[in-house]
């Protein structure tokens, strides 16, 4: 029995298909090329505020280093491995639609942070770096694994990156847009985090559960990781069975106490 979905993410699965993948029109632009130029113009974008409102302090430019950045690693990461549900077609008012609906809320956020000239500390300039990083390296090791590992084998990838959360891909580029939404210091920021998860992540991971589900051995990796968060890794179970497997011995000691 397959993995069932909640039935507000099919909704919001069925609406984001509706305005940006079958959007009528002839398909004749690939959704990863308007992401992509969405990449590439961020950085552009954030310089053209920095010089618009006269912002050029240090926290503008760690802003724009990380956020206009990320774009460029995602198109490493393209060119690299490339999602294969962006090789899908959509027609030029679905490609509109994807960044109404989707993509260009992202850039709310550094117009927050320029425009008020949000002075951050130190410390919060050191969290939001840290938290970018950690979600850069997180997203593309996942979706690095996933494409060289369904290439060469089909089923559950239940190791690595993967061994504690299904959808480590996602808790990166959550982790991402978080460190943006956390230097703007803004409740709007957060909305827009709070929207892309409610209305693209979740759904994905969902339909994701549902599709991996009918493969053997589904309800075994299911038990022992989460949805998005690594709790065995947060709770400590997972360094408890990773020593019990290592030292056997020892582990049926203290057990018997």
């Amino acid at each position: 029995m397959s993995q069932s979905i909640p039935a507000w993410a099919r909704i919001m699965s069925t609406v984001q298909n509706t305005l940006v993948w079958d959007f009528p029109g002839t398909k004749c632009i690939k959704v990863s090329w308007s992401v992509n130029l969405h990449k590439i113009i961020t950085l552009f974008l954030i310089l053209f505020m920095m010089y618009y409102y006269d912002n050029f302090t240090v926290g503008a430019w760690i802003y724009i280093a990380i956020h206009g950045i990320y774009g460029y690693c995602w198109l490493i990461k393209d060119l690299g491995f490339r999602d294969h549900r962006l090789e899908s077609k959509t027609s030029i008012g679905g490609a509109v639609m994807l960044y109404l609906v989707l993509i260009a809320w992202y850039w709310v956020i550094p117009y927050l942070f320029i425009s008020q000239k949000v002075i951050p500390s130190n410390f919060d300039l050191f969290f939001a770096v840290c938290l970018h990083t950690l979600g850069i390296v997180t997203t593309i090791a996942a979706d690095g694994q996933r494409h060289f590992s369904l290439k060469y084998r089909k089923g559950l990838i239940t190791g690595g990156m993967f061994r504690y959360t299904r959808n480590p891909n996602y808790l990166g580029e959550i982790m991402i847009y978080s460190s943006f939404a956390y230097l703007a210091n803004h409740w709007i920021g957060w909305v827009i985090v709070t929207y892309a998860a409610i209305t693209t992540f979740f759904p994905n991971m969902y339909n994701k559960d549902a599709s991996i589900s009918r493969h053997p051995g589904w309800n075994e990796y299911k038990s022992q990781s989460g949805l998005i968060v690594p709790w065995a890794l947060l709770n400590g179970r997972a360094l408890i069975n990773a020593f019990r497997s290592e030292n056997p011995d020892e582990a049926n000691i203290t057990e018997r106490g």
